[in-house]
């Protein structure tokens, strides 16, 4: 791979649902790093695209009575599909792959195969909990209530079957040790580190293929087993470039990728998975796997069942395509959750799309239609107030450029609208209009007119990658085509002609008014809250409810969701295990918390430990959110009942 090239992915997203607007916001990203990297001239390949095989796709197109392959059609070629929100959001992809693509699947085929020859694929029978939502086997101690998904809540079905298994564990040590002598391989450094404790715990073999169902790549050398979806659609990052194909050229150019850009719940299948299986098959690994946060809907995570899913075309219509990309670039920190309501999209749009950058286009072409006769005046009398704002402004790229090479949007577009807003200021202390009330004063009008055009085509550049039908509109205001500019052109002061003709339009950014009517979401029934069956007072009375004082909490080894817990119930010490490691990366903060616990649970042994009792805790419907059950009053001992 050349210096000068940039391979930039987005995860394949899955098509059992139409996409809403955090399922966008990885494609976004992605967009407008390759945007940018084209504008600075570098070849950049830019790739997304579907993974469309797997049980959960096989019921929903019997349920809906049409054929696997007919039913991801309608849906990522249909109306309202995943290609339809890609141009309404202007994804300039380069490629759009879908794992149902004929070169795709002898290629995964082909890798099986390498990874088989080498020892490292063997057949053994499997039994445990699948959940087919997730397309994922889960241990006894990983489920939730007995038989429920610990990712997405759905109650896992039991399956017996004859599978192939990858010998991931053969790779535990190398990948560790790539991971450390990589401290940018996986991006932020908080999922770094998830990731390396993970992997610390102890890597078992994975299951890579099943047979109740048929709607998948045959194995190669087994057609009654077909490949496990995740084996499957990774591999799509080296497919969609020719690896291993007639033409392998792209692979050439590209490969190792820079960048595979995905959302922080499948963090753990692209840094640990998708690297043991290049290493299984000596293909070099790539750069970075970069792990964003999500979009939550009014602070939690979307979701049909609670009626908080934001429809992207939806939004788009109402408030155009560049407001939903700035919104999602702006608002959202990077490798953090960020929150999308009506009123906070309204309020960043009003004060900086409308107020900031659309009334300081506004005010520069129309100064220059009433005082200059439409005519773009040249710069003739500078002041040392110019020189400031000329500084910031040719600054400004290489500051931004160091943004976006870090993926760091919010922070781009910071800095993009600090020169705006010194822009606007500028206005308030140079007053043109009180200069065109005296010739004498023309000079410096002219120059003070022609600086504002600039910070306008300067600044209009560098959101190109942002929100890229904005420069068609300004081309049109300023009279001067920036569709064609490149990023060098953003570094170069006095590059507006003068002469040219302006164009006073329509405002960029109407200003909306606060109260208007809240965009519907996909709203969906509240399911009403559901009890279990009644017991009696006497029923009660037999659980035994105490408080516990944490003396010790610490990770079971090699398990990742389970935490050992030696508490103080009245003098009595106890050891409880529970299963919510991953919701207290910081075991020792629970040191000295008092806990409500059932303290006449009958013991069990769990991972080889005597657990005596349960912990008790209160969560979110989706599990999103976990927190323990405490007691914040000093005065109530250690042992004392709840009743």
């Amino acid at each position: 791979m050349s210096n000068n090239t940039f391979y930039i992915t987005t995860p394949i997203y899955y098509p059992s649902a139409k996409l809403h607007i955090g399922n966008a916001y990885s494609t976004v990203l992605a967009d407008t790093a390759a945007r940018y990297k084209k504008m600075r001239g570098i070849d950049t390949f830019f790739l997304t695209g579907s993974d469309e095989h797997g049980q959960k796709i096989q019921r929903a197109a019997e349920a809906a009575g049409v054929t696997p392959k007919e039913y991801v059609d309608q849906i990522v070629e249909g109306p309202g599909g995943f290609k339809n929100l890609w141009d309404a959001l202007m994804i300039d992809y380069d490629k759009f792959i879908r794992t149902t693509d004929d070169y795709h699947v002898k290629a995964v085929q082909k890798l099986f195969k390498i990874i088989y020859e080498k020892g490292d694929i063997y057949k053994s029978s499997y039994s445990g909990h699948y959940c087919t939502s997730c397309e994922t086997f889960f241990t006894d101690l990983q489920l939730v209530d007995g038989d429920h998904c610990p990712d997405c809540g759905k109650k896992t079905e039991i399956l017996s079957e004859e599978s192939y298994f990858f010998k991931m564990s053969n790779y535990q040590d190398q990948l560790l040790q790539y991971i450390e002598d990589h401290p940018n391989f996986i991006m932020p450094e908080s999922r770094r580190n998830e990731m390396i404790n993970f992997i610390k715990g102890g890597l078992e073999d994975l299951c890579i293929s099943r047979s109740t169902f048929d709607w998948g790549i045959p194995v190669p050398i087994d057609e009654k087993h077909v490949i496990y979806v995740w084996f499957d659609a990774l591999s799509n990052y080296i497919t969609a470039l020719g690896w291993n194909g007639e033409d392998d050229s792209l692979y050439q150019k590209y490969w190792p990728a820079d960048v595979h850009l995905v959302g922080k719940d499948i963090v753990r299948f692209h840094s640990i998975i998708w690297p043991t299986i290049l290493l299984a098959a000596d293909i070099p690994l790539p750069k970075q796997i970069f792990g964003h946060g999500w979009v939550l809907s009014d602070g939690g995570k979307m979701s049909k069942s609670k009626g908080n899913v934001v429809d992207p075309f939806k939004l788009i219509e109402k408030y155009g395509v560049d407001a939903v990309r700035y919104y999602l670039l702006r608002e959202i920190p990077i490798g953090q959750d960020g929150n999308y309501t009506e009123e906070l999209f309204i309020t960043r749009y009003n004060n900086d799309l409308a107020n900031d950058y659309g009334n300081l286009v506004s005010r520069t072409v129309s100064m220059i239609d009433k005082y200059c006769d439409g005519i773009m005046p040249a710069s003739e009398q500078e002041e040392i107030i110019d020189e400031d704002l000329r500084q910031m402004a040719i600054t400004l790229p290489a500051q931004v450029a160091f943004e976006l090479d870090k993926l760091n949007f919010p922070g781009a577009l910071a800095r993009i609208f600090a020169l705006i807003g010194r822009a606007n200021k500028y206005i308030d202390e140079t007053t043109p209009w009180v200069l065109a009330k005296d010739a004498k004063y023309h000079a410096r009008l002219m120059t003070v007119l022609y600086n504002l055009t600039e910070i306008v085509r300067i600044t209009t550049i560098l959101l190109k990658p942002f929100m890229p039908n904005l420069a068609p509109r300004v081309s049109e205001q300023l009279g001067v085509d920036l569709t064609k500019a490149t990023w060098a052109d953003a570094t170069t002061w006095a590059m507006t002609p003068s002469g040219v003709k302006v164009h006073k339009g329509e405002p960029l950014f109407p200003r909306v008014d606060p109260s208007s009517i809240e965009l519907p979401a996909e709203k969906v029934e509240e399911p009403a809250i559901t009890f279990k069956d009644e017991i009696t007072f006497d029923d009660f009375t037999k659980l035994d409810l105490r408080v516990a004082l944490v003396k010790d909490c610490k990770p079971v080894e090699k398990a990742d969701k389970l935490l050992q817990f030696t508490l103080d119930v009245g003098g009595e010490e106890r050891t409880i295990v529970s299963g919510i490691r991953s919701f207290y990366k910081d075991p020792a903060a629970l040191i000295g918390k008092k806990l409500v616990i059932i303290a006449n649970l009958a013991p069990k042994k769990i991972r080889g430990i005597m657990s005596h009792g349960m912990i008790l805790t209160a969560a979110t419907e989706d599990d999103s959110v976990l927190e323990v059950l405490q007691v914040q009053n000093d005065a109530i001992p250690s042992g004392a009942t709840i009743s």
